[in-house]
């Protein structure tokens, strides 16, 4: 099939360097390497598994096969699981815990160390969270709580948000005690419950007011980014995120008098309360740049030539280019969402009987607020473009912390390069800010630097994760095995 594809591909640029009067004669080669190169790389899936691959994918079906849903699962009983697997593994048992809430005894999580020889030297920390969301057996084509190894790719509800990454710490920590390895500063690990729903309950949170030890370190890598593919799986970048965006959701209330339909107001609260969105849907935050999403933009420029003017002339200057900002958010919404803070209306509701002017309209606005930025702040902006004293505006829920992204240092980033150079040249490593949420929120703002890295490539449409059939490419999944654990040793012999 491969072969075949690259006849084709051999044909079509022939035909289009005919067309503009150039030779095919060096193209065919080129074209027929490059699919050789997929071909080899398709071959390396199926070949054997090494013996400590084959005890990784032993461990991370377990973990996967653990259902850890907030309805019916048990984070505690996957967490006991893998801290079975660390005490088999040598660890003593005063350096393996599983700590639950008495009032939560299903929401356990695992917190463990490999100790290091510098007492001095600040620990590093692994994080990654073990909850999933909730998955409806009768909508999946497959058993979402069996792991599933199919075409190429690992099928299961946590198989890549956040299970692998999960499984891949609890594998470090044996694969590190077999070598007999003593790491410079102590590492840490913590799978943590919760993220997934931490407007219930987040183990993070739990952790750090009742076992701090448990997570203080020097700086701490989790989930948040992985590598980009593109439709044929061929790798694009890989990203390092630090940083994300806060959270926010507020409650929207206008209410008056109402009255007969037949004797219209004109102050009519559902009018009233859709002008007032449309304002806001109108209305674009103020551009800001901060030095993640200035790289970010930086890197994309030379991997996006249909927009490298714009997004030149975006970080060309410490003020970036509104004309060409404007540009770059119509073209992509990502890139939107990377420059400002966004607030969008997600929910309405409103009036009591067809033929009753509406005493009462509310909706919900859901926001990404920049990093630096607050609530109240961002509560004060939407009231102005709303511009109508009558409609309340009420933050929803606790708030999450804010802060601002770690620094990524030349201690974090070059290692980073070296791995990712070696395993897979070319590719680019590009600093990212999350535009969503992770546990990373409350870690940073608690004053440890905290860094999205995988090293897992995924597919455009994102594997899955929190729908459907969620996917990791088996590939991808044993590639970030290595990268990390390669990463994890570099940290521990670095000041």
């Amino acid at each position: 099939m491969l072969e075949a594809m690259a006849r084709r591909a051999v044909g079509a640029v022939a035909n289009t360097l005919r067309r503009h009067g150039a030779t095919s004669i060096v193209v065919a080669p080129i074209v027929v390497a490059i699919f050789a190169f997929d071909a080899s790389r398709a071959e390396a899936q199926t070949t054997p598994l090494r013996p400590d691959q084959a005890a990784f994918r032993d461990l991370y079906e377990e973990l996967v096969e653990t259902n850890t849903t907030l309805s019916e699962g048990s984070c505690t009983l996957a967490s006991e699981r893998m801290a079975a697997r660390l005490l088999a593994a040598g660890y003593p048992a005063a350096d393996v815990r599983v700590l639950a809430p008495a009032d939560r005894p299903r929401d356990g999580n695992l917190s463990a160390v490999l100790r290091g020889s510098d007492p001095s030297a600040a620990p590093m920390l692994l994080l990654a969270h073990i909850d999933v969301v909730e998955a409806n057996r009768a909508d999946w084509t497959r058993d979402p709580f069996t792991l599933i190894e199919e075409d190429g790719y690992f099928y299961a509800r946590g198989a890549t948000d956040d299970k692998a990454q999960a499984a891949v710490w609890v594998d470090a920590l044996i694969r590190l005690k077999a070598q007999g390895f003593v790491p410079r500063r102590d590492i840490k690990i913590a799978l943590t419950c919760g993220e997934e729903t931490a407007d219930t309950w987040n183990g993070v949170e739990w952790l750090l007011r009742e076992h701090p030890d448990a997570l203080q370190a020097g700086f701490a890598l989790n989930e948040g980014a992985g590598g980009q593919l593109d439709a044929e799986g061929n790798r694009i970048a890989l990203n390092v995120q630090a940083g994300e965006k806060l959270y926010q959701d507020y409650t929207l209330e206008l209410t008056n008098p109402g009255g007969h339909s037949a004797r219209p107001r004109k102050d009519n609260a559902i009018a009233a309360m859709s002008r007032a969105l449309a304002a806001l849907g109108d209305h674009d935050f103020a551009l800001e740049l901060n030095p993640v999403t200035r790289a970010y933009f930086a890197a994309v420029a030379d991997a996006s030539p249909q927009y490298a003017a714009d997004l030149r002339a975006l970080t060309a200057t410490d003020t970036p280019d509104p004309a060409a900002a404007a540009r770059l958010s119509e073209a992509n919404p990502v890139w939107n969402a990377t420059m400002r803070t966004t607030c969008i209306p997600t929910l309405i509701d409103g009036g009591h009987a067809p033929n009753a002017q509406p005493q009462r309209v509310t909706a919900n606005v859901n926001c990404r607020i920049l990093p630096g930025h607050t609530i109240e702040e961002t509560r004060a902006e939407i009231a102005r473009i709303l511009n109508n004293a009558a409609i309340s505006i009420t933050p929803l829920g606790a708030p999450d912390p804010s802060s601002k992204p770690p620094v990524l240092s030349p201690a974090i980033i070059d290692p980073i390069r070296e791995i990712a150079g070696r395993m897979w040249p070319g590719v680019p490593v590009v600093p990212t800010m999350s535009t969503g949420a992770t546990d990373g929120r409350f870690i940073n703002a608690a004053g440890i630097p905290t860094y999205g890295v995988t090293g897992m490539f995924a597919d455009p449409d994102g594997g899955g994760a929190h729908g459907l059939n969620e996917r990791i490419r088996v590939r991808s999944l044993y590639e970030g095995r290595d990268f990390l654990f390669d990463l994890v040793k570099a940290y521990t012999a670095r000041p």
